[in-house]
């Protein structure tokens, strides 16, 4: 590889060791072309899966300031440089090498320490992002569900008393009652004028 060429290649993997939120470096030995092009399509568009010497990646990664194993590039390495989800990712090169053991996942980077293989498999039975997401909107869902309900009875009790409040305003009863308690009072008033004038008409008799 020419002097020009390199330069190319190490600017490219030290601007992808600079971009990745992990990376995950494996051993392709034995898989051929058309299982490498099925293994990037089943990393989708947010994971770059780049073939590279390894003393390339090394310079790379040190360009990068990214600290990596002389262990993980041994043999025909291949770096995923992962920007999405790296639970998905984990997931996907996991499922590959399960279907074709030439793959072989080595370690990698997560969360900018060195992870071993171990803790990558343990990464790809996590749930993903989405998954996640979908499981907390369905809870949300549940739960707005569930009080717009408790509002909707609140609702309907408060509406079904209000026509019981307004039968309580008429007050009418009340003063007619007033009013015939006081006739009694204005007949036991003008009683004793009666008593006056008998009383004064019996002296003249």
């Amino acid at each position: 590889m020419a002097k020009t060429d390199k330069s190319a290649v190490i600017a490219e993997l030290t601007e992808d060791f600079r971009g990745a939120g992990a990376t995950i470096v494996t051993e392709y030995r034995g898989l051929s072309v058309t299982s490498m092009k099925a293994l990037r399509r089943s990393l989708g568009g947010t994971t770059k899966y780049s073939v590279a010497k390894n003393t390339l990646m090394r310079i790379a990664a040190k360009n990068a300031g990214v600290e990596i194993s002389d262990e993980l590039l041994k043999g025909p390495s291949a770096v995923a440089f992962i920007s999405g989800d790296p639970i998905d990712a984990a997931k996907s090169l996991r499922d590959f090498a399960k279907e074709n053991p030439a793959l072989v996942i080595k370690g990698g980077i997560y969360e900018g320490k060195l992870v071993t293989t171990e803790e990558i498999m343990k990464l790809a039975n996590l749930e993903s992002r989405e998954v996640l997401l979908a499981k907390l909107a369905g809870a949300m869902k549940g739960s707005l569900a569930k009080a717009a309900r408790v509002f909707d009875a609140l609702r309907i009790k408060l509406e079904a008393g209000a026509p019981v409040a307004a039968q309580a305003e008429p007050v009418a009863p009340v003063a007619a009652a007033e009013e015939v308690s006081e006739e009694p009072a204005e007949a036991e008033a003008s009683a004793p004028e009666v008593t006056a004038v008998e009383d004064s008409a019996a002296p003249e008799a």
